[in-house]
């Protein structure tokens, strides 16, 4: 199946990947981390405003794509450190309800800057 890349206007601009790869009606959906609109990092040191910040920019692509958490298949979850765990399922309970989707989630040493403490990627079905 052919696929193609989604440029988005509700994120970051991106260097080097796209926020979205589009097959049929799977949505691939990269790593995403606490970047605002202008790609500055927020909440430094602060594992519940990264959590929000993530959690926002993946709504704010799903909406974009016309869906929503609902049409989240599968997770992957990133975190620096164990002590985020309990912080996460918190955040995330703010934006999502059970049933949740399919997930993975691995305690890290790092991510792609020491600013980073969380990092979450999705895979969404949207007809």
């Amino acid at each position: 199946m052919p696929h193609e890349f989604v440029q988005l206007r509700s994120v970051h601009k991106t260097t080097g990947y796209s926020h979205v790869a589009k097959a049929g009606n799977t949505y691939y959906i990269a790593g995403q981390v606490a970047q605002d609109r202008d790609g500055k990092i927020v909440g430094k040191g602060d594992i519940e405003a990264q959590l929000r910040q993530v959690m926002q920019n993946l709504k704010s692509i799903l909406e974009e794509l016309g869906g929503s958490f609902k049409n989240i298949a599968k997770t992957t979850v990133l975190l620096t450190h164990a002590g985020h765990i309990q912080p996460f399922r918190a955040v995330r309970s703010e934006f999502m309800s059970e049933p949740f989707p399919a997930s993975t989630l691995m305690v890290i040493e790092s991510l792609a800057t020491p600013d980073f403490l969380v990092e979450i990627e999705a895979i969404a079905i949207i007809d």
